[in-house]
């Protein structure tokens, strides 16, 4: 097991890997859009039970990351939102996570589900993949890259998974359901399709229009595994004209 990094570490990774800095939440940026969401969650015994975690890692000398644990709702206000892609927990090694689900902090290596996401891009819309793997641009037009866990420590996958994160993005999942008009939701592995029920039930609440689509995970262990190929689903024309039919365009090269 990888050992966690001390005080001499972080300083030896800061130029390349910033991490985590405060375990308190009110000094992580969020758009002001998904304040009442966040506050209920930080006001309740599970987000404190997390927050106390947090610092309790941070003091003890532990490398987390990523140094933004909400970039996605900086980026993409709830109002905003008409996709959702929905990873696990952020990228733990140095420099790669940037806050965003699937995607790095630009300079870093592509990482391979990335570059099957990018082969799918390419195959479906012709699109040439890019030469970095940062996904700022789609978060920018309404595309919420939201992992189901949002922090982690360096080397150690999953290693904040059931702490309490859960909890919040099944929030943010249902305020999305409840408040879009229109939105469509990339579900890719057992892990995310996890969530489809509940998406289903807080969209028919409010009568909004959830377009739900379903694959294996773009991981090069499932990528081109029955029953459902990642490499081949379709999902980005099938979300790009979707969202287009109701006057809601997304733009997938736009990186």
């Amino acid at each position: 097991m990888a050992r966690a990094p001390g005080t001499a570490d972080l300083f030896a990774l800061s130029d390349v890997a910033p991490a985590l800095a405060t375990a308190d939440p009110q000094q992580w940026a969020a758009d002001a859009s998904w304040q009442e969401v966040l506050a209920a969650f930080w006001g309740s015994a599970t987000g404190q039970g997390l927050r106390a975690y947090l610092a309790q890692r941070l003091a003890q000398g532990t490398c987390i990351y990523p140094p933004e644990p909400l970039r996605a709702l900086t980026l993409t206000p709830l109002s905003q939102v008409r996709v959702v892609i929905l990873g696990q927990d952020p990228y733990h090694g140095p420099g790669q996570a940037e806050g965003l689900a699937f995607s790095v902090a630009p300079g870093v290596k592509v990482p391979p589900s990335l570059r099957n996401i990018y082969k799918e891009l390419q195959r479906d819309l012709g699109m040439a993949p890019p030469a970095g793997g940062s996904l700022v641009g789609w978060a920018r037009q309404g595309v919420l890259l939201l992992n189901t866990c949002l922090t982690v420590e360096q080397g150690l996958p999953a290693s904040h998974a059931k702490r309490g994160w859960e909890v919040l993005t099944d929030a943010l999942l249902v305020a999305v359901a409840q408040q879009a008009r229109a939105c469509v939701y990339l579900l890719w592995g057992g892990h995310a399709q996890a969530k489809a029920p509940l998406i289903q039930a807080a969209a028919a609440q409010r009568g909004g229009q959830a377009l739900i689509l379903t694959a294996n995970h773009p991981s090069p262990l499932s990528a081109l595994r029955p029953p459902a190929p990642f490499i081949g689903c379709g999902h980005f024309s099938q979300a790009q004209s979707w969202l287009a039919e109701r006057d809601l365009p997304v733009h997938w090269t736009h990186l």
